[in-house]
């Protein structure tokens, strides 16, 4: 019998080592590394490699960071803004009450100037009246001038100026000056027309004159604004005969020539 020896054949190839997939492995509780040593019989080489599961750990933080600075970032550029708002507005209200001051010491400093003025001529009225009591009443006259002229710009003094006008109407009045107090007594009720003194001495300057009819009015004026005033419904009944006689008088004289 003959023997036959069987020798290796070059086309049988050494076993291979099975690689493992990544995610095989996980599933299997291990790591790619671990189960590419336990097929293949090797160590590890020094590389190991992550799992997708850490990938996605890492990508999700990544995430939150750049949502958190961005979110940050937000917040600053919004303080900024809000910071350089509130300074504006602070400068601008700054700017304002710079401006606003002088404009509220120049209104004290014209307060202060017409009080003065007022304080004045009240003073001036009151010594005018001293000397109109004393017969004074040139120098009475004087006095309501410069009262008068003390707050001739004061807007507010149409009161204390109607006043001294119609006290000037009484000085002229006393000196037999008929014409001047009817002027001064104009002046006053011109300021005020429901000013029942100037209404009374004009009355009585035109009787004075025998300006009958002018009289006449003035008293009708004064009975409409105190229809209870006798003096002046009497004074009426008295001076009509008188406008009437002149009237007819003037019609005489009229023909006659």
């Amino acid at each position: 019998m003959v023997l036959i020896e069987l020798t290796p054949s070059d086309d049988i190839s050494k076993p291979q080592p099975r690689m493992v997939k990544a995610d095989e492995a996980s599933v299997n509780g291990g790591s790619a590394t671990t189960a590419v040593e336990s097929a293949s019989g090797y160590g590890s080489d020094g590389y190991a490699t992550a799992s997708e599961t850490e990938l996605n750990e890492t990508d999700e933080t990544e995430r939150k960071e750049e949502e958190k600075n961005r979110s940050d970032s937000y917040i600053q550029e919004d303080n900024a803004k809000k910071g350089d708002m509130s300074s504006a507005t602070s400068t601008q209200s700054s700017s304002c009450e710079n401006r606003e001051a002088p404009i509220q010491e120049m209104e004290s400093d014209m307060s202060q100037l017409i009080e003065d003025a007022m304080t004045l001529a009240n003073d001036l009225k009151l010594e005018g009246n001293s000397l109109f009591r004393d017969g004074l009443h040139l120098e009475a006259l004087s006095k309501y001038e410069l009262a008068l002229q003390a707050v001739k710009d004061v807007q507010s003094s149409t009161e204390i100026q109607s006043v001294c006008l119609a006290n000037r109407a009484a000085c002229f009045s006393k000196m037999g000056k008929h014409e001047e107090t009817i002027k001064e007594c104009t002046k006053a009720l011109e300021l005020n027309p429901t000013y029942m003194k100037a209404l009374l001495r004009r009355a009585d300057a035109h009787e004075k004159l025998e300006h009958y009819d002018e009289a006449i009015n003035d008293l009708t004026k004064i009975l409409e604004l105190e229809p209870s005033d006798d003096q002046a419904r009497r004074a009426i009944v008295r001076l009509k005969p008188l406008a009437d006689e002149k009237r007819e008088k003037m019609k005489e004289e009229m023909i006659g020539s």
